[in-house]
């Protein structure tokens, strides 16, 4: 990327990537950074929902399972026990955010508090000490999502290679035990129990790592985007007028988490005007699809009672689409609706000192902002609701 380019992409990077589209002469537009973005959002759905670029395996998991039915069965045993520990998890959560303090840094304290209340879930509380440490420590550690800082990242590369080697020797203790009887006792179990049993030690650890970024990262970035955008554009302090699944589902479309998924093309084939090699990289936008005017009213304007009607014509896909779909689409917007309510139930928010341009590196998460949370009683228009 030349060097303009580029400090304008970290000036604005969705606005960068709003101005590229706009300037494209046709369906599929060429990425500075390498690659190519499909820019209408009829041929981007087709790319994501079309057989020939949805064979094989998906992205997420990369090579780490031999086929698509491992991928499928490790992603259904996760999404089954994180359902069935949805009630602790409420618990936690009614537990947690009362000690909250007054002022909270985020996006930070959004991940700390999807951990907090996800812990034992993650890795049961009889594990090795020293790798629940290791895993508390990862949260706030760059682990979650890329820094855009070079010596951040060499600190969560260092980090990163305690944790792997701590999980690993944990991982053949649990293979040596044996499964328990009484089910997955955590994420941990969960994974191995539905992996090939030839799966390699360090292929789990890091399966186990994805889908734990997955959980805390993935939730918890949602809701700071979630309390950042109401708190922004609602007057400080005063109760939100909205029921919570509608923010979520709105700050989910304006600012999506997941800003850009790739797929591999596949053959020879021309998409959109422009002829593209196999093996080349073909990128579409959740954000680009999810503020478009030929099928959103107002894109760019944050508004959660455009969901009190919901269109399942407009394109909406904050975790994916087609084949590779999200497995637990439905129970990560239920976590972050859950801990939305908890922070905002009987409270009084403030947001100071944010904005909506994002930190973008692998996913798009909000710069630094303080939340301000008082417990004074408050008479709301809508309840929160639980889903």
């Amino acid at each position: 990327m030349a060097r303009a380019d580029l400090r304008r992409f970290h000036r604005d990077p969705l606005g960068f990537l709003d101005d590229l589209s706009r300037r494209r002469t046709t369906g599929v537009f060429r990425l500075p950074w390498g690659g190519w973005c499909v820019g209408e959002t009829d041929l981007a759905l087709t790319v994501l929902r079309d057989p020939e670029f949805n064979a094989g395996l998906s992205t997420f998991y990369g090579d780490l399972l031999p086929s698509r039915s491992a991928q499928l069965a490790v992603g259904h045993a996760v999404r089954n026990l994180v359902r069935a520990r949805l009630p602790e998890y409420r618990e936690n959560l009614a537990e947690a955010v009362p000690r909250l303090p007054a002022a909270t840094s985020w996006p930070e304290a959004g991940t700390a508090l999807l951990y907090e209340c996800t812990a034992d879930l993650l890795l049961h509380p009889a594990a090795a000490p020293d790798l629940r440490r290791l895993l508390a420590r990862s949260v706030g550690a760059g682990l979650l999502i890329r820094s855009p800082l070079m010596r951040e990242r060499a600190r969560a590369e260092i980090l990163r290679a305690r944790l792997f080697a701590a999980l690993i020797r944990h991982i053949g203790q649990r293979r040596a035990q044996g499964g328990d009887p009484g089910g997955p006792r955590d994420l941990l179990d969960a994974v191995l129990d539905a992996c090939p049993s030839e799966t390699s030690e360090d292929d789990v650890a890091e399966l186990y790592v994805l889908l734990f970024r997955s959980i805390v990262g993935n939730v918890g970035y949602a809701v700071a985007w979630t309390v950042l955008l109401a708190g922004l554009h609602h007057p400080p302090g005063a109760p939100w007028p909205w029921p919570t699944d509608r923010i979520v589902r709105e700050a989910a479309r304006h600012r999506p988490f997941v800003w850009m998924v790739g797929r591999p093309v596949p053959h020879p084939v021309e998409i959109g005007g422009v002829a593209l090699r196999p093996g080349a990289i073909l990128s579409v936008s959740p954000y680009l699809l999810h503020h478009d005017e030929r099928h959103w009213n107002r894109p760019h304007a944050f508004d959660p009672d455009r969901w009190a009607h919901p269109d399942p014509r407009r394109p909406y896909l904050p975790f994916g689409a087609g084949p590779f779909v999200c497995a637990g689409a439905a129970l990560a917007r239920t976590m972050a609706g859950d801990a939305v309510a908890a922070l905002a139930g009987d409270a009084r928010l403030t947001v100071l000192g944010g904005h909506t341009r994002p930190v973008v590196t692998n996913a798009a998460a909000p710069h630094a902002f303080t939340l301000s949370r008082t417990t004074e009683p408050v008479t709301r228009s809508h309840a929160p609701e639980r889903r």
